[in-house]
């Protein structure tokens, strides 16, 4: 099977991505309250329109966002895609099976977990969980593909 993967040297971005933006990430989360954080204007699909000081507002507007989550959220998902898709420093096919089995694991243990947060999570702590969900494959993947390679390793 032919697999395109990012060349090595892009997983050592990935991680000097996705470690301080992870960090970062859990500090704006849970301790941070970054709704105080600096905005800026863009243009995007803010919902349905809504009536703000009686006048009815488009779905696609011009608006102010916050820029710390913004920002936390793309260099994590870059920094872990970079991770995720660069090849390791020996690439042959038992590594492309760890990439396969860890991908099937990250899927797998994501839909089980959302399964079990759809039943007994319920309203705005919901929207919390569908936040972290966008997360949770690629850090299952990591977690599970280098837990594997390392293993491996000791075993040889």
């Amino acid at each position: 099977m032919n697999i395109k993967l990012l060349p090595h040297t892009y997983k050592k971005i990935g991680w000097f991505l996705l470690l301080p933006a992870f960090v970062a990430g859990v500090y704006v989360w849970f301790i941070s309250d970054f709704t105080d954080g600096p905005e800026i204007n863009t243009f995007g699909y803010f919902g349905d329109g809504i009536i703000f000081n009686g006048q009815k507002k488009s779905p696609f507007r011009i608006d102010y966002i916050q820029v710390i989550p913004n920002v936390i959220s793309i260099l994590f998902l870059i920094g872990g895609l970079f991770v995720m898709f660069s090849k390791e420093k020996i690439e042959d096919e038992y590594i492309n099976q760890i990439r396969l089995n860890s991908f099937q694991y990250s899927v797998f243990l994501n839909y089980i977990l959302l399964f079990f947060c759809i039943v007994f999570i319920h309203g705005i702590p919901f929207y919390h969980v569908m936040v972290y969900n966008l997360f949770t494959i690629i850090l299952i993947y990591i977690l599970r593909f280098h837990y594997l390679i390392h293993k491996n390793s000791i075993n040889e």
